[in-house]
């Protein structure tokens, strides 16, 4: 296993929900990072936030790692969940609140009843 192999799998195994993204989840650096961080940072979610902008061997390390070509990432539980669309279909669909039960996640599950009101 690669040192980015190694630290990905580090990070994704010691926090319950990790996005990897470009920017931060204070300072999104692109559209579909901040449409994700925003879902999570609304819905009150906990989670660890990677800024592959900072780190190259993250950034091309993640895409082989879960074999999925863009970012951001999402990872609950040491499991690829997605990215942007797939996100984004699981919080309309009510997936992502169902997932986030089955882990032990907290969220605010007012406000994920909020998105999807504004999106119905």
């Amino acid at each position: 296993m690669s040192d980015a192999a190694t630290r990905i799998k580090s990070t994704i195994t010691d926090n319950n929900v990790v996005l990897f993204m470009k920017g931060t989840k204070e300072m999104p650096q692109c559209g579909f990072s901040s449409r994700v961080a925003g879902v999570l940072n609304y819905m009150g979610i906990e989670y660890s936030d990677v800024n592959v902008l900072a780190d190259e061997e993250i950034r091309a390390g993640i895409k082989d790692f879960s074999d999925w070509p863009t970012i951001p990432q999402l990872y609950v539980k040491g499991e690829f969940i997605g990215g942007c669309d797939i996100i984004t279909e699981m919080t309309l669909s009510g997936e992502l609140d169902t997932l986030f039960e089955e882990n032990g996640v907290a969220y605010d599950k007012e406000a994920a009843d909020k998105i999807r009101e504004a999106n119905g």
